[in-house]
């Protein structure tokens, strides 16, 4: 199976998509200043892979290479329903007015350095979306492919996209369904992009189906980005390792009598500030388990005349007696005498309590 996809994969990007020359690779056309929309998909310009290009993908992992057949596939049917793929200086670019990412710190996550390295040695394959800037002129807006646009940025050269007109609603249901497709968002960033759509005024329907969640659990989603301060979840970054329960379990104990506080302190410390992501939320996340859950007290040692430990009384949360251990080199004779003096004890203690009725 993974050689037809790599076959699949080498056809659609080596060439498959229209014609070329032999041995002229197809230029990458800019588009002209002011021009907001393609006028003719005649001269559309569409990626080609390189030999080096086709060998790094023959490497890429089995989940890669089946996403960048579906990315191709999409881009074919864009082409087929008309539109032609432009090259654009990434500093007209703007980011899509909702945001759906957490970066931490300005940090390039591991991901995000793979690409840059993998366009510098392969060029972009897949163009971006992005839509004429609905308020200022000349500028576009980026509906998916973010990504790929500050990667083109930071390597200094034009970014592919296809142009295309977006209302907002078409705009965020593309951003949505790249990220549900990609499946790399985590919980707390499809949280957040959910908080932001719906701060824009966008109805639960355009949310739900942008995210492409059931109405149940968009309110998960809600409810717990609702429970956790902004300011929280962006020092702690999107933390892929945490998952919903643990994310959930947090906003629960955020909710306790000074928590925010202890959060905030935590947060002050340098080891919390030189963690990655999903260190920084286990920081917090411990921290506050702890509070729920205080320490049990220490056992009480029993000594004899000369010092020697010869029983422990183990305590509960509340301070009272739970379990007495003797230790090993205590005669077993003198245990027996010892339950059945407690036992005696016990009924005379009973005797002496005020009648209760029972």
């Amino acid at each position: 199976m993974a050689g037809n996809r790599k076959n699949e994969l080498k056809a659609l990007f080596g060439g498959g998509l229209t014609p070329s020359e032999p041995g002229r690779a197809p230029e990458t056309k800019s588009m002209p200043e002011g021009e907001t929309h393609p006028a003719s998909s005649g001269d559309a310009v569409v990626p080609s892979r390189s030999a080096s290009g086709a060998v790094k993908a023959m490497g890429l992992s089995l989940g890669a290479m089946t996403r960048e057949v579906e990315e191709a596939r999409a881009l074919r049917q864009a082409l087929s329903d008309g539109e032609r793929v432009v090259a654009i200086d990434p500093d007209k670019i703007d980011a899509s007015f909702i945001e759906d990412r957490l970066t931490l710190d300005d940090r390039d996550d591991e991901d995000f350095a793979a690409l840059i390295d993998s366009i510098r040695e392969s060029g972009q394959q897949v163009p971006v979306l992005v839509r004429p800037h609905p308020d200022k002129n000349g500028r576009y807006q980026t509906a998916y492919g973010h990504r790929r646009v500050r990667a083109a940025a930071r390597l200094g050269i034009e970014v592919k996209a296809i142009v295309r007109t977006l209302s907002d609603d078409e705009l965020v249901l593309a951003q949505g369904k790249e990220n549900a497709e990609r499946r790399n968002l985590t919980f707390i960033e499809r949280g957040l992009f959910a908080k932001n759509l719906a701060a824009r005024g966008f109805d639960r329907k355009v949310i739900g189906d942008a995210l492409a969640v059931q109405k149940s659990e968009l309110s998960r989603l809600m409810a717990v980005v609702e429970s956790i301060p902004e300011n929280v979840v962006r020092m702690i970054g999107p933390a892929p390792k945490a998952g919903r329960e643990r994310w959930m379990k947090f906003g629960e104990m955020l909710q306790k009598k000074s928590a925010e506080e202890i959060v905030g302190d935590e947060m002050r410390y340098q080891r919390f500030r030189a963690s990655d992501t999903d260190r920084r939320f286990q920081i917090l996340f411990e921290r506050l388990l702890r509070r729920e859950k205080p320490s049990l007290p220490k056992p009480i040692d029993i000594k004899d005349r000369s010092g020697r430990v010869f029983a422990r009384l183990g305590r509960d949360i509340e301070g009272r007696a739970k379990k007495i251990e003797f230790a090993k080199h205590v005669d077993p004779a003198f245990i027996d005498e010892a339950v059945s003096l407690l036992t005696e004890r016990y009924e005379a203690f009973l005797k002496g309590q005020p009648d209760d009725g029972r």
